[in-house]
């Protein structure tokens, strides 16, 4: 199984950034796909996660009205739209999977199997 995020970059406070994390050697329409994000000096955080379907998304409350997941079950591939930028969503975003066709949110790491390399975002003031 590999998980390749990309999109990531240096924006401006207000900016916004769209990730993608691609899928490969597993059935992606049977995985639950989250993205974490973790700043320096920091732990690994919840950002977002959607179900196998699509059907349901959740979000941290740092992020809700400004962050949007999807995924794209016919590329393998799921999306984070990053609106609103601020500086203290600075970090590096993973993408993470794991297998699951429940409707419930899956918030920690010890719950996803899979894991990207990560993809850097600055966001500067």
């Amino acid at each position: 199984v590999q998980l390749q995020a990309s999109g990531g970059g240096l924006v401006q406070a207000g900016d916004s950034l769209r990730l993608s994390c691609a899928a490969s050697g597993l059935t992606f329409s049977m995985y639950v796909m989250g993205w974490f994000r973790q700043a320096p000096g920091k732990e690994r955080e919840f950002v977002a996660t959607i179900t196998w379907s699509g059907g349901m998304t959740y979000y941290s409350d740092s992020v809700k009205g400004r962050f949007t997941i999807s995924r794209d079950n016919a590329k393998n591939t799921v999306y984070l739209q990053m609106n609103s930028l601020k500086p203290e969503d600075t970090a590096v975003y993973y993408c993470a999977a794991t297998p699951s066709f429940q409707s419930r949110p899956y918030y920690y790491t010890k719950e996803y199997d899979y894991w990207g390399q990560g993809t850097q975002v600055t966001v500067s003031s």
